[in-house]
């Protein structure tokens, strides 16, 4: 194996490994962004309900 064979090698092998980094990294985010999203959704029927509720009892 020549010196610039095994150069190459690395390279793809750190390439992949930079990549999975990445990609964990990427989805780690978009799940947190999701799961955000349904909190807030969550949250905003339960702040509605509640106003309804109160609402009602005062009339």
């Amino acid at each position: 194996m020549t010196k610039s064979t095994l150069w190459t090698v690395l390279a793809v092998a750190l390439a992949i490994v930079i990549a999975w980094v990445l990609v964990d990294v990427i989805f780690s985010v978009l799940w947190f962004v999701v799961k955000l999203a349904v909190v807030a959704a969550v949250a905003l029927g339960v702040y509605l309900l509640l106003r309804s509720a109160f609402s009602r009892s005062e009339n």
